[in-house]
């Protein structure tokens, strides 16, 4: 990345993972035929959230977790990068994001 974003607080920045485009046998999917896909990689995280006494409470998740994401909600951040590569990313509260998702 050439703009490094550090997520303050309980923040976490997630590249949202990209719906496919063209199938397996190279035809090119519209979009009403591409599978929503809620799912993204974490790439940064703050260090969580300050209790009213100053105790810490850490994030849930760390940096290359696959998460399970929400339909709605997280910001969207544009970063330099954006603007040469198909690349979405979105910063999210620590409580909003719903899951890992764990390979079997």
């Amino acid at each position: 990345m050439a703009q490094r974003l550090k997520p303050l607080l309980d923040k976490v920045l997630v590249q949202k993972v990209m719906p496919m485009t063209k199938s397996a046998a190279g035809i090119f999917l519209p979009e009403t035929a591409a599978a929503r896909v809620n799912e993204g990689i974490v790439l940064a995280t703050g260090p969580g959230k300050r209790t009213l006494d100053g105790s810490l409470i850490p994030v849930s998740v760390k940096e290359g977790d696959k998460v399970l994401l929400p339909e709605f909600g997280g910001i969207t951040v544009k970063l330099e990068e954006d603007k040469t590569k198909e690349t979405s990313y979105h910063l999210y509260r620590d409580d909003e994001i719903l899951g890992i998702l764990q390979d079997k």
